[in-house]
């Protein structure tokens, strides 16, 4: 039964599913690619964006590469949530990605309506499977999943041109006929009907894949479908919006940026319109590829060519106002300094799907935060122990509960959030990486835990009326200046750009110095108690004091040490 005698649902149901399949393979695609060459990705989007012609060429060849925009300006976004990328330099990457999306929409139209899909698609397959299945490289198994995904798109895009009927009733076709009756009007309405549709399919090479489709069966025409994808220009950047929702200030600012750049590219377009589609015409016909006017066989080449054209002149006309979208978007997106030091996660983002790498890098971008807690942790703790206010310690030991809870928060959140990741497939060095996240996030939470125990002996202090002696806490400033080094310590490690290249040496070397140091304070208590300057229960309850801090050095310490792989052997059971 062809779809043209087919119930309008039944065809519809089949259309979405074919559609279904196309953003699937999108995926998988997307995803194979991204983990064959992920790590230079990142490394590229890191070191290529100095210049903004610099940023423009990284985001070009990564959404080539990568063929998904979607994916590109997630990531950039993410980039720039980790502080990997500043604001400007994010803006260039945009501007490249927008270009690099224009080569999907070109092998789309090469291999989907130039040549008959199941020639290559299924044979690929044959090839492309077992090397998924397989291959014990790594990287042979990525590049079969890639070629997987790519199959499938050209299998789901050759579905929906067969399941688009070439002809539609009557007064369908005077219903599409009449909407370009109201000029401007008219190409302002396609443009929100390619928003509406790259927002519902969240992908604009699926929107573009459908438009194509309505072109090549003669169903819109030229003008109708070209302002269609320009909606889908403004529809893509919803995706990397949604993706910063929950993301920190600057992450906010590059997504608007984006959303900003096509708005404009748009806007200027809508006045050139017609002359600019002219351009086009003519650029075509030069080429012996019809008219896209009059030939419905020569829509997709003009559309096609629209769309990379529209988009290489935005890109070189907006280039030069970088800075002036930056100071936009800063603009509309102030900082908020009151939340200086309100430590919240920032940089990992649940809802949105990435490669396990990229995920990783969040996480260890959220682990960087540690550091700043540890510090504060730490500089409250050592006012709370030196300090002779009661209003004012309690105020530090508040302080100090409402950082362990942080610490919970941050380790309950990091940890289920690279365990989500492990349902994925991973490589060994993403294992590893896994595996050095929990340990430390384990016991980040573990030295918070110490802390909140250290309140608890000062408040045993105030119960029993005790005050520690000048004596005793030089002793306890002295220690803590060292654990404050250790803190500083682990703080570098964990600002270390990648934690394989972490050392432990200095950790374990001041580790050792507040080890001599306690067992010396120990001494001096036992000392102290039996010369009677203080008596046994105000002894007790400093050498628990002592023992905390010890511990707390034992916690930093095996962090510095989880970042190099190596275990207590507690974590190895």
């Amino acid at each position: 039964m062809s779809p043209e005698q087919e119930p309008l649902i039944l065809t519809l149901i089949k259309i979405f599913g074919a559609l279904g399949l196309f953003i699937y393979g999108m995926k998988v695609m997307s995803e194979g690619i991204q983990k064959v060459a992920g790590d230079k990705l990142r490394s590229g989007l890191s070191k290529m964006t100095d210049t903004r012609f610099g940023g423009v060429m990284t985001g070009f060849f990564t959404t080539s590469v990568i063929q998904s925009s979607s994916a590109t300006t997630v990531m950039i976004v993410s980039f720039v949530n980790a502080g990997l990328l500043n604001l400007k330099q994010a803006i260039g990457v945009i501007m490249g990605a927008n270009i690099g999306t224009t080569v999907t929409a070109l092998i789309i139209v090469l291999f989907g309506f130039k040549f008959s899909i199941s020639s290559f698609a299924l044979p690929l397959l044959m090839v492309a499977v077992p090397l998924f299945l397989f291959s014990k490289t790594e990287r042979w198994k990525y590049l079969g999943e890639f070629l997987i995904g790519f199959s499938i798109l050209f299998i789901g895009l050759g579905a929906l041109k067969d399941l688009v009927p070439n002809d539609l009733p009557p007064e369908t076709q005077e219903f599409i006929g009449s909407l370009g009756e109201y000029g401007f009007f008219s190409t302002v309405l396609m443009v929100i009907v390619g928003t509406i549709v790259t927002i519902v399919v969240q992908s604009s090479s699926a929107a573009m894949a459908i438009t194509l489709t309505l072109c090549s069966k003669g169903i819109i025409p030229f003008e109708m479908a070209a302002a269609i994808v320009l909606g889908e220009n403004i529809g893509t950047t919803v995706t990397a919006n949604i993706a910063a929702v929950i993301g920190n200030t600057h992450a906010k600012r590059a997504a608007r940026a984006h959303l900003i750049f096509n708005l404009m590219g748009v806007l200027w377009m809508l006045i050139l319109f017609n002359p600019f589609l002219r351009l086009i015409d003519g650029i075509v016909q030069s080429l012996d590829l019809g008219s896209p006017f009059a030939d419905v066989d020569s829509i997709n080449n003009g559309l096609t060519a629209f769309h990379m054209l529209f988009n290489i002149l935005n890109t070189l006309l907006l280039v030069w106002f970088v800075n002036f979208i930056a100071k936009v978007v800063i603009r509309i997106i102030p900082s908020n300094d009151s939340d200086d030091e309100v430590f919240k996660l920032n940089y990992i983002s649940g809802t949105m799907v990435k490669t396990p790498s990229l995920s990783l890098q969040e996480a260890k971008m959220e682990i960087r935060q540690f550091g700043k807690v540890l510090a504060s942790l730490s500089k409250n703790a050592k006012k709370l122990l030196l300090s002779d206010d009661r209003s004012k310690s309690q105020n530090y030991k508040s302080r100090i509960a409402d950082l362990e809870q942080t610490t919970d928060k941050f380790e309950e959140e990091v940890s289920n959030y690279v365990i989500r990741i492990t349902g994925e497939e991973l490589s060994q060095k993403n294992s590893n990486e896994i595996r050095d996240i929990l340990s430390i996030a384990s016991e980040f939470e573990r030295t918070g835990d110490e802390y909140l125990r250290l309140v608890k002996h000062c408040e045993r202090l105030d119960n029993k009326k005790y005050v520690l002696n000048t004596k005793q806490k030089d002793k306890l400033e002295a220690l803590h200046n060292l654990l404050a080094e250790a803190v500083e310590i682990v703080s570098q490690n964990l600002n270390t750009d990648n934690l394989s290249d972490v050392s432990d040496e200095a950790a374990i070397k001041k580790e050792e110095e507040i080890n001599k140091f306690v067992i010396k304070l120990h001494k001096q208590n036992l000392k102290s108690i039996e010369a009677q300057e203080y008596s046994v229960k105000e002894g007790i309850i400093y050498k628990d004091i002592i023992a905390s801090l010890e511990t707390i050095g034992d916690h930093l310490l095996n962090i510095s040490q989880s970042a190099v792989g190596k275990y207590s052997e507690e974590d190895q059971i």
